[in-house]
């Protein structure tokens, strides 16, 4: 009775209209560069935070991140303790998504063993960016997907590493007898954020989506305590959203 309860209290967080409320655009560096090539730019709309901000894109988004679960990150939030933090602040972060002044936390650097040796660094955000980072990738996921290669499986719905075995099959019996295996080594860690940001403003049009992509980019990476601002953060969620960005941009295919 008592989750029932909260998840009806949730619902009414999320219901809350925006009818009426001023959109404000804010930019900064590359993003202002938006790209008059509309053919590719099926995400060039002013409203895309609105959407965003929609109940049913934010319940989706909830229930994914309750799904994957996950370790929490440097605020201690569980993903259990999330649903209940929402019902009582989102709609004060609504509101500054729609203004475009929310800030995401830095994540939590967490180290894990390599079976080849080594340590493999990982960043962890906070569950609440986490239900941002979904909610975001959601909106701009439907919009792009259908514009990617049908070569591509990375990242993608529908789509898995099964499938692209399965292809590699077939090319194989079509009489194929090269494959060509490319890695970019700590791409996430070393990606150029301006040629990035300048990449997703070619399809969106909404300032405060590019400065929220911007603020996760560059949230920096906390480690025993202390803060480093200047470090590339693409983790998590974020690879699923910068790994989509670079496919818009460039039309790659993996």
């Amino acid at each position: 009775m008592r989750n029932k309860r909260q998840n009806n209290q949730l619902e009414l967080a999320f219901m809350i209209e925006s009818k009426g409320e001023a959109r404000a655009t804010v930019g900064e560096g590359t993003e202002s560069r938006v790209a008059e090539d509309l053919p590719q730019s099926p995400a060039l709309d002013q409203h895309l935070m609105e959407e965003v901000c929609e109940r049913e894109n934010l319940k989706k988004a909830l229930e994914r991140v309750k799904a994957n679960q996950g370790s929490p990150g440097i605020d201690g939030m569980t993903v259990d303790q999330l649903p209940e933090y929402l019902r009582d602040h989102w709609p004060t972060i609504r509101g500054q998504l729609l203004s475009g002044v929310y800030r995401p936390q830095p994540v939590k650097r967490v180290e894990i063993a390599k079976p080849g040796g080594g340590v493999r660094k990982l960043g962890i955000p906070t569950v609440v960016d986490r239900f941002i980072q979904q909610a975001v990738m959601q909106v701009l996921q439907s919009r792009w997907d259908p514009t990617f290669s049908p070569h591509s499986y990375g990242f993608r719905p529908g789509r898995s590493a099964h499938q692209a075995i399965a292809q590699a099959q077939r090319h194989i019996a079509e009489g194929y007898r090269y494959v060509v295996d490319i890695d970019l080594e700590k791409f996430f860690d070393r990606v150029c954020h301006d040629k990035l940001m300048g990449l997703i403003a070619k399809r969106v049009g909404d300032k405060r989506i590019l400065k929220l992509i911007r603020a996760f980019l560059t949230a920096g990476v906390m480690e025993n305590g202390l803060v480093r601002r200047g470090e590339a953060t693409a983790f998590a969620g974020m690879r699923m959203t910068v790994t989509s960005m670079c496919k818009a941009g460039g039309r790659g295919s993996e």
